[in-house]
């Protein structure tokens, strides 16, 4: 006998539409009409037309007495934010795209499958579960004019788990039920990152230092590391913006092909950081930028079908170069005018607008996502930051999962790095490779705290970047890290965490093998 709603196969008992003509409820059912609205759910799959009513938010309510010692966990927007936790009932918690609910030994999951049409999160009481749906275009009313669009497709299920390594095995079967595609990696990922150490404050020669030292530290690794250059490189760098065009390295840097031969030259792997949607390229057409808030700056609009060329030939360019990892940023926040915390059930701002209203949020950045993949086209890994996973699944084979750790400040590791490293754990290898980002070696924090976050990443089987400056280190602490990138290259298993019951922070894991 099944504890939670199996709404895969439920009707909602109420539906709720939210139009530019006002807000209505009805009773659930197959198919559900308000004025030229028609809305049908069959099976899990959740679709709505509409002629001329512009449509910005749809609920599908399900009513069901909840177990009362139920303890849920939720997914993020984009990032996690160190906000990731199993908690009882919160009428108001806004939990994206899944949830799980634990009562006893019985696990309750329930989600809608990777790629959907609209924005989706859910929320829970004791009274049942709501699936919200925010398909505006930006803060405005997707206009469909007749257009059939898939929503979502629900999928829920129900299985026993009686220890944090069944809880962790059955989390993962059911992300493997969402995921409608994915691609990875076809090697471990592992190296350095030069962020948490020079926070944009490079060069030419500091970087060529970075790849010396991590060849000497994997000399006779058979997976070769990435040296990837964050922030930092391009020509407007400075003065606060961290915007392109990609198109040229600064003073700093020089010429970014040769760069990448002499980087390569020392048995690295070059990789690059981007903002593909804030561009100051005096040559960009003023129509190709989105409409915004005085004073703010302005990013491109990713529904101009010239914005998507250009990213694409960016894309292409630096992949011409000899890049062979590119990591892409800042899109979430260009396209909403915020980070994940402050979204709540609105996606996106209602102040942000799209020149083309036809199409919902999510088909917009699912379509940018794919573009640059398809524009990398084998020749460099795509690593997403500040990205919507459950959208990027099938577009990049690593995602960023939390918000940054530091170099600074140690505490900021533990909240943001410890725990995406856990609560999203069950999504590596399964929608990507999840990066739980880098560990900061710096004088600012003891070694010996760093040590512990270097073994997690290491011996977690997930990637593990390093920022640490090419002379910081002693021959021991060198050796060390050696070996935590040697188990980096190598290691094909997974950390289960033990902990993630009693703490936000989880620290106790065991290793078991990829499956």
């Amino acid at each position: 006998m099944t504890i939670f709603p199996d709404i895969q196969n439920l009707l909602p008992d109420q539906v709720v539409f939210e139009t530019d003509r006002g807000k209505a409820g009805l009773p659930g059912s197959e198919r559900v009409v308000y004025n030229d609205i028609t809305l049908t759910v069959n099976g899990g799959r959740v679709c709505v037309s509409a002629e001329g009513t512009g449509l910005r938010f749809i609920t599908l309510e399900y009513g069901y007495d909840m177990p009362e010692d139920s303890r849920f966990l939720g997914d993020a927007w984009e990032r996690g934010y160190g906000e990731l936790e199993w908690r009882g009932f919160v009428f108001d918690r806004v939990m994206p795209w899944y949830f799980f609910a634990l009562s006893g030994d019985t696990l309750g999951a329930f989600g809608v499958r990777t790629n959907p049409g609209a924005m989706c999160s859910f929320s829970c009481d004791r009274r049942g579960v709501k699936l919200h749906i925010d398909l505006r275009c930006g803060g405005d009313p997707v206009e469909l004019n007749g257009r059939k669009l898939e929503l979502c497709e629900i999928v829920s299920a129900e299985n026993k788990a009686g220890d944090p390594t069944e809880l962790f095995l059955r989390q993962r079967d059911f992300l493997r039920l969402l995921v409608k595609k994915a691609v990875f990696p076809p090697d471990n990922v592992y190296g350095f990152n030069n962020w948490y150490y020079a926070y944009g404050d490079s060069s030419r020669e500091e970087i060529l230092a970075n790849c010396a030292h991590l060849e000497k530290l994997t000399e006779g690794n058979k997976v070769r590391p990435y040296m990837v250059i964050d922030d930092g490189w391009q020509v407007l760098h400075g003065d606060g913006f961290n915007g392109g065009p990609w198109n040229a390295g600064n003073a700093d840097y020089g010429d970014m092909r040769s760069l990448a031969a002499e980087m390569a030259a020392h048995n690295v792997l070059p990789g690059i950081w981007i903002r593909p949607l804030l561009d100051n390229n005096p040559d960009l057409k003023p129509e190709m930028f989105r409409v915004t808030e005085p004073g703010a700056e302005r990013p491109l609009d990713p529904t101009d079908p010239e914005v998507l060329k250009y990213i694409a030939e960016t894309v292409d360019l630096i992949c011409g170069w000899g890049f062979k990892l590119i990591k892409y940023d800042f899109t979430t926040f260009d396209i909403t005018n915020r980070w994940g915390p402050g979204m709540g059930f609105s996606f996106c701002a209602d102040y942000i607008h799209f020149r083309d209203r036809s199409r919902t949020t999510a088909e917009i950045i699912t379509e940018l996502y794919r573009t640059i993949h398809t524009a990398a086209a084998g020749r460099a890994l795509i690593l997403g930051c500040n990205c919507v996973g459950h959208l990027g699944a099938g577009y990049m084979e690593l995602n960023r999962t939390g918000d940054d750790t530091s170099g600074r400040d140690y505490d900021r590791t533990r909240h943001m790095g410890y725990n995406t490293l856990a609560f999203r754990m069950p999504q590596h290898n399964v929608f990507y490779a999840v990066d739980a980002d880098c560990a900061g070696l710096t004088a600012d924090i003891p070694w010996e705290k760093n040590l512990v976050w270097l073994r997690m990443l290491a011996e977690s089987g997930t990637p593990m970047f390093v920022s640490v400056a090419p002379d910081l280190l002693s021959d021991e602490q060198n050796a060390v890290l050696a070996g935590f990138l040697k188990t980096s290259s190598e290691i094909k298993t997974v950390a289960v965490p033990q902990d993630v019951l009693v703490t936000t922070t989880p620290e106790r894991y065991i290793v078991i093998s990829e499956q």
